[in-house]
């Protein structure tokens, strides 16, 4: 499945199910998360979402110095963080039980992105297996592009 346009991007998509109860089955603590707000959602399909990069956050002291930017692997993880906010909320699907970033696949690093920057974020759920799901998910600011990736998540089934 291909993501959304550069242009449909920017058009808010539908709103179906609970966010705050999807973030909340999520495994991270409040001061890890890189999901501030959602703007679409169509649960177990697609959502895109913001992320602000407050410049306060702890890893930015040590990367870098006098030239602070979000890592790459953090912005790969805010892709999965949405990719489990819009598995999580699949209206056909129980949410599943200790899920976790499992594997990453055609990562590309595109730019940086500083404090001050509204990270525009996508994930598209390209399929599921049991306890696994792939997402294909980008990030930009300001329309470029400036992340993409593909991310297994994987977790137990519920009984």
């Amino acid at each position: 499945m291909d993501l959304p346009s550069t242009r449909e991007r920017r058009i808010p998509g539908p709103m179906n199910g609970n966010f705050q109860a999807a973030l909340a089955s999520l495994p991270h603590g409040a001061s890890f998360r890189f999901v501030d707000r959602l703007v679409s959602l169509d649960g177990g399909k697609a959502g895109s979402a913001i992320y602000q990069v407050k410049g306060d956050e702890a890893f930015l002291e040590g990367h870098f110095p006098g030239n602070p930017m979000m890592p790459g692997v953090i912005l790969i993880e805010a892709i999965a963080q949405l990719g489990g906010v819009v598995a999580q909320s699949d209206p056909t699907e129980r949410p599943l039980d200790d899920m976790r970033l499992t594997a990453i696949r055609a990562a590309k690093i595109l730019g940086a992105a500083v404090p001050g920057d509204e990270l525009e974020i996508l994930a598209v759920v390209e399929g599921r297996l049991g306890g696994l799901i792939q997402i294909d998910g980008e990030i930009s600011v300001r329309g470029n592009l400036l992340a993409k990736a593909k991310v297994t998540l994987s977790g137990n089934l519920p009984e």
